[in-house]
């Protein structure tokens, strides 16, 4: 089977992980802040905190906007279920923005229709996910431009896209946002094993996150209540989660993170080898913005169903029966059961449904060989043609 997308772990990776082994800490020493100021570095962000997943990374960059019950949390239906579950962690109630059919990111048009409807109706967004599908980046600009006028704030949900770039500027370095989420998940463009890091350049962003990911607790005495019983004293001052990353997971993110830029470039050089070989048959092929560099962590197609003879599914399954380890990201989370019963319905959002009857992902990752890359491109042709 070819996988949709794996990770790549070379001897050096094994290496640092295994120096850790060796060393006097597993968990809060040196190894964690030293990715985080790699990372912060790579991207131009003042501040990186480290976490054990990216959703982690979400709910602590949303309690630290302040988000809570009564307020409203926006995103899109094309993302994995945390971009929105972390609203309802914090009490706050979620609602969808529908994707531009071009690039199935987050549309801006779309979104200034929603909020000028919202603002007459008292029911503005408090923040605002944005998600930057496949890689590539929401139309950052314009959405930074409606939260000013509106007054919402923004998190990316780039757990895509580490390693792209938007009008020059690495993602993550919040020209246009209060705070940038990466993923590190095996399939994703680098890996911690699990893991994920939330990035901001407002300095009491930073310190609430990091206070949140740990408990709560300090021993920072500008944080205590009063004056601290001795070296040994800490206190709770808030209600925080143990979201904390360990020293192997830094390790191998800082092994990994010296080949980011390799692997950004490998995947678009696959990407665009994709675009020349599937230009005859009849599929789309993801459009690109031109002030957009992508992570390309995903490549997504979508079958034009009305110059086939075979349904989206059999067209998957066929893919998966000749080995090709295909997948489709993603179900729009509106139409999940859990959704369905805060009331969220079938056609409340036609260009993510649309989307889906017609997206599949095909295989993607660094060390993808041409012969796989063309087995796909074959199986996929043999798929497409009528039973």
């Amino acid at each position: 089977m070819i996988p949709y997308g794996r990770q790549d772990i070379q001897q050096a990776d094994i290496d640092a992980v295994l120096a850790v082994l060796q060393s006097d800490f597993l968990t809060q020493g040196p190894m964690v802040p030293r990715f985080e100021s790699a990372v912060a570095d790579q991207v131009g962000a003042r501040h990186a905190l480290a976490v054990n997943s990216a959703t982690s990374a979400l709910h602590i960059a949303c309690l630290a906007l302040g988000l809570g019950e009564g307020d409203w949390l926006w995103t899109s239906p094309i993302t994995f279920v945390a971009s929105a579950n972390c609203g309802l962690y914090c009490g706050a109630g979620v609602d969808f923005v529908d994707i531009d059919p071009r690039t199935y990111n987050l549309c801006p048009t779309a979104l200034e229709a929603k909020l000028k409807q919202a603002e007459h109706a008292g029911r503005l967004p408090k923040v605002l996910v944005v998600v930057h599908l496949c890689g590539q980046p929401c139309d950052m600009q314009a959405i930074h431009a409606l939260g000013q006028r509106y007054g919402f704030r923004i998190i990316e949900d780039a757990s895509h896209a580490i390693g792209g770039k938007y009008q020059g500027d690495y993602i993550g370095s919040g020209r246009y946002s209060d705070i940038t989420v990466f993923s590190f998940h095996p399939v994703k463009i680098i890996t911690t094993a699990e893991g994920g890091m939330a990035l901001t350049n407002d300095d009491a962003l930073a310190s609430r996150m990091e206070l949140l990911r740990s408990h709560g607790v300090t021993r920072a005495p500008s944080l205590m209540t009063h004056e601290a019983d001795g070296p040994w004293y800490y206190q709770q001052v808030d209600l925080g989660f143990n979201y904390r990353m360990t020293e192997l997971q830094a390790a191998l993110g800082l092994s990994q993170l010296e080949r980011l830029d390799s692997y950004v470039s490998r995947r678009n050089e696959i990407a665009a080898r994709y675009d020349d070989r599937l230009v005859a048959l009849p599929v789309i092929t993801p459009w690109q913005h031109p002030d957009a560099y992508s992570g390309r962590h995903l490549y997504v197609i979508r079958l034009e169903l009305g110059q086939i003879n075979v349904t989206h599914r059999q067209v998957f399954e066929a893919l998966r029966e000749q080995g090709i380890g295909v997948n489709l990201h993603y179900i729009p989370v509106h139409t999940q059961p859990y959704y369905q019963q805060l009331g969220f319905r079938q056609g409340d959002f036609p260009a993510s449904e649309a989307y889906y009857a017609e997206a599949i992902s095909l295989p993607l990752y660094p060390n993808m060989t041409d012969v796989q890359q063309d087995e796909v491109v074959t199986a996929l042709a043999r798929a497409l043609e009528a039973p």
